[in-house]
């Protein structure tokens, strides 16, 4: 009990510097600004063509892309940039508890502070949605000429088919939520990791990891090695097991007739990716040098 006391502490002074660190707000900032850049398509379709919205579905077809997650993954860079972050109360904590819990309670406050950024985002595209939409768990008529028609393809507005037949807007609002929120805690470790082990290295090593995912996309690699449309169907099964931002986006999974992941194992995937990200950074905190300006290094 006095464990958890110490771990939630720890993870609480870290919130605490929300209020006055710029960062933070400029992250969210922009998480809402890319909420509105990437849902304003559907909301004109429904307004040009006078029908309503399910008030998830702005959130369901704009992050049931992988662009539009690999964007607002990139605003975790900010918000946890300076992770684990060195301040002046820092030394007090280490002095009182040891460091596994320190850093417990840092992983604790990545974690929670993902849930809050990506639960930012769901409520920003329902807020955006306003008075167009309604709360019912069906799909819109606008979500129906969106997937049976071409018009989606041109506006790119990933509202395919098979989510439309196979599953419901709660449903799919949860598995998107879960899936993004899997992918950003698993950035969210490496960036953790890389503070640790080599200095500021982790907004580098988040950058390389949504460059890879992008890489991976079979759409990009089409477009560049002009691969034809048998093989890019063979691409888009092999980038969908390896690549983490395949695995965070909903419609590169297996419905019951293609070869693609299942949903649970890209949540498999995530949770142990994660697990190995955070206890490497347990590991490494262990011989970690602090660095307080003004004191001796703390080994």
């Amino acid at each position: 009990m006095y464990r958890m006391k110490q771990i939630s502490l720890t993870a609480m002074a870290n919130f605490r510097r929300w209020r006055s660190n710029p960062q933070v707000w400029l992250a969210f900032g922009l998480g809402f600004v890319i909420c509105f850049l990437l849902s304003n398509k559907v909301l004109l379709f429904a307004q040009e063509h006078n029908t309503i919205l399910q008030v998830l579905e702005p959130f369901i077809w704009t992050f049931g892309d992988a662009n539009s997650i690999l964007l607002v993954s990139l605003c975790l860079l900010l918000l946890f940039a300076d992770v684990p972050n060195v301040s002046n109360e820092v030394p007090l904590f280490l002095v009182r508890m040891n460091r596994m819990n320190w850093m417990l309670g840092q992983i604790l406050y990545m974690v929670l502070g993902t849930l809050a950024f990506v639960g930012f985002i769901l409520v920003s595209t329902c807020l955006l949605a306003g008075l167009h939409a309604y709360s019912a768990n069906l799909w819109s008529d606008t979500a129906a000429i969106l997937g049976y028609s071409q018009i989606g393809r041109k506006i790119a507005v990933p509202a395919f088919v098979k989510v439309l037949e196979l599953s419901f807007p709660y449903p799919c609002m949860l598995h998107i939520f879960g899936l993004m929120l899997g992918y950003s805690v698993f950035m969210a470790g490496l960036i953790l990791y890389l503070n640790l082990w080599k200095g500021n290295y982790g907004m580098i090593g988040g950058i390389a990891f949504s460059g890879f995912g992008f890489l991976l996309n079979p759409e990009v690699i089409a477009n560049w090695f002009h691969i034809p449309l048998e093989r890019i169907r063979i691409a888009n099964i092999i980038f969908g097991w390896i690549s983490p931002l395949n695995h965070a986006t909903y419609y590169m999974h297996n419905f019951g007739y293609d070869n693609l992941p299942k949903l649970w194992v890209s949540y498999v995937f995530f949770i142990l990716g994660s697990l190995i990200l955070f206890g490497l950074s347990l590991w490494k905190i262990q011989t970690y040098a602090f660095q307080f300006t003004g004191t001796q290094n703390i080994t």
